[in-house]
């Protein structure tokens, strides 16, 4: 039977439910835009110069290996894995440099051989033994190896450079590829070629051979290895004044005391786009960790080439733009 008071009531009931589902809408959308803002990498200004720099911490809580990490690009790299929040285990035969390096980013350091495939399984065996899981493994070691025409070419020579360069890389990925199925967490596995993998002439034929191995070994892993989760990719450097290439350079022009600074500039002459700008052990280790970070969590079977567009165009002929 209609009732006026009943009317009355039961509006006002729908009334005070539509007010609580907009109070509790406001409540979750303040508390969304709270853990955003918490979320959100805390930008911060250097004193005395406009850069600016985030606090985030990319690799937070990712335990990582790096293979040739005791200096250069690995080293540079361990020191940026650290600062992101990354537990690091450097694994080299350099074991002063290793051990010092590792100190000073609160890391591990296990000497390792990577043509030894059982002291590269030891070295992911200590991550799994200090932390307990392996997150990135970044097979970096690798050697500039023979030279010569491939008339003369010492096979001995070049087998060893094949098992460093190649059996080394293909170790690491066998051996993290083990662990991380294993975890079921998935996993990141970079490994480091060349631009003499991309371009001819710009290394010997063992070297651009090895390095060229890698990118195919690299891209069949990634075809086999996506199903659990786990990114394959490559990292390939040009023109960098590591130790290696700038022991190339002293070698053939035959200057004995020649500097990373000087091999720099003519890289940034002679071997870049970007003209008068050559690049830096940090300008790869930084794309080393965006492939091991979240951002590149879509990105597998890549070759990222760092080389200032050499590789993929030439300015001889720039007077047409003019």
């Amino acid at each position: 039977m209609y009732n006026k008071e009943n009317e009355v009531l039961l509006a006002y009931s729908f009334e005070v439910v539509a007010i609580k589902e907009r109070e509790e809408h406001v409540r979750h959308a303040v508390s969304r835009r709270h853990f955003r803002y918490a979320m959100e990498p805390h930008i911060v200004r250097r004193h005395g110069d406009d850069v600016q720099r985030t606090a985030s911490k990319r690799l937070m809580g990712k335990v990582a290996v790096i293979t040739g990490g005791a200096r250069g690009i690995g080293a540079a790299t361990a020191k940026v894995f650290a600062e992101n929040g990354a537990s690091v285990i450097i694994a080299d035969i350099l074991d002063d440099l290793g051990t010092s390096l590792a100190d000073s980013i609160g890391g591990r350091y296990i000497h390792c051989d990577v043509v030894n495939e059982a002291d590269v399984e030891s070295a992911i065996n200590l991550a799994l033994a200090w932390k307990g899981k392996l997150d990135i493994m970044f097979n970096n070691a690798g050697i500039s190896g023979t030279e010569g025409s491939i008339t003369n070419l010492d096979m001995e020579q070049v087998n060893y450079l094949l098992s460093v360069n190649v059996n080394g890389i293909l170790h690491g990925i066998k051996h993290a590829a083990r662990v991380m199925i294993k975890g079921q967490k998935g996993g990141c596995i970079i490994c480091m070629s060349s631009s003499a993998a991309i371009m001819g002439g710009l290394g010997s034929h063992p070297y651009s051979l090895s390095k060229e191995a890698i990118i195919g070994l690299m891209r069949s892993t990634a075809c086999e290895l996506g199903v659990h989760g786990i990114r394959v990719n490559c990292i390939s450097p040009h023109g960098v004044a590591s130790e290696m290439l700038v022991g190339a350079y002293r070698k053939v022009l035959g200057k004995k005391d020649m500097t990373p600074e000087e091999v720099s500039k003519i890289v940034g002459e002679r071997g870049s786009l970007l003209k008068g700008r050559s690049p830096s052990l940090e300008d790869v280790a930084q794309a080393v960790m965006f492939l091991a970070s979240e951002e590149a969590g879509y990105i597998t079977a890549h070759n990222l080439v760092i080389d200032g567009g050499f590789t993929s165009a030439s300015s001889n002929m720039s007077f047409i733009y003019q």
